[in-house]
């Protein structure tokens, strides 16, 4: 389910990995509690979740070790680069990614960190599953097959 036509906003970081290591069953629009020069550098282009998940503390959901670097203008304020960010979904939403993350081998994958038409930063999240070594193998073949099968066509006709 990709909304990236729907939302119209810009993106701010954006997680390649993730599709090619994860099977993303479902996804999950969150808000994200920022400061100041977080919204700033995200601004920029300047943010990673490349390396980020999300994670449930106290009954509610966190995105840690996301990289949002400080905003080189500000003098005072600066916040801390890879800071526990608080997302915020439904209580509905909240429950049921809690039940999918409880089976076992699944875990929630940001996938894309952009902002909405009215300027709000959101977090696309994915509930995955991860791949094995032998499915990416097969995905890779797949994938080239699928690209040498347009190329005939093209050659052909």
């Amino acid at each position: 389910m990709n909304k990236s036509v729907e939302r119209g906003g810009n993106v701010a970081a954006r997680n390649r990995r993730a599709r090619r290591d994860y099977f993303i069953e479902d996804t999950v629009e969150a808000g994200l509690v920022l400061t100041g020069t977080e919204v700033k550098s995200l601004r920029e282009g300047r943010g990673s979740i490349d390396e980020a998940y999300a994670t449930e503390r106290d009954g509610e959901l966190y995105l840690m070790n996301a990289y949002i670097p400080e905003y080189a203008s500000a003098r005072l304020g600066q916040h801390e680069p890879r800071r526990p960010r608080k997302l915020l979904v439904h209580k509905r939403e909240m429950a049921k990614l809690a039940a999918a993350v409880s089976r076992k081998g699944m875990t929630l994958v940001p996938l894309e960190l952009y902002f909405n038409r009215r300027g709000l930063a959101k977090l696309e999240l994915g509930v995955a599953k991860g791949k094995r070594v032998y499915e990416k193998r097969e995905a890779v073949k797949e994938r080239d097959w699928k690209r040498d099968q347009a190329r005939m066509m093209r050659n052909r006709g």
